[in-house]
């Protein structure tokens, strides 16, 4: 089982940058693909960034592409989302997730085994 806690959200500036950080619990982080996820308030759960167990291949959603990096560091059990150059579209609680598919690129919040519990991202213009 895996255990996920968020971080690094907060209000910044349109054109501004944050980067979050989901630190894991667990023997086992390796094993999984990790995903970021973002939900406004009356919308539903929308697919971010992608990143597989080794950190050698990554997704992301159109809306973010080129402006949102996401990586992954093993050997600390922790994942980030670099984003840059937000705008008030970005506004949202964001979610990691943990997949046991590790080596299957999914958009799709119900392919996700793992939880954390959300960062608010506040982007004022």
């Amino acid at each position: 089982q895996v255990q996920l806690v968020e971080s690094g959200g907060g209000l910044v500036q349109a054109g501004g940058s944050l980067r979050l950080s989901c630190a894991a619990s667990g023997r086992t982080f390796s094993s999984y693909a990790m995903g970021w996820f973002r939900q406004a308030p009356g919308k539903e759960r929308e697919f971010v960034a992608q990143i597989l167990w080794s950190g050698g291949y990554t997704y992301y959603a159109d809306s973010v592409k080129g402006r949102f990096t996401i990586s992954r560091d093993n050997a600390k059990k922790t994942v980030y989302l670099q984003m840059n150059s937000l705008n008030a579209d970005d506004t949202a609680v964001y979610y990691c997730g943990a997949s046991q598919s590790r080596w299957t690129i999914t958009t799709a919040p119900k392919s996700y085994d793992y939880w954390g519990q959300g960062t608010q991202v506040t982007v004022s213009s």
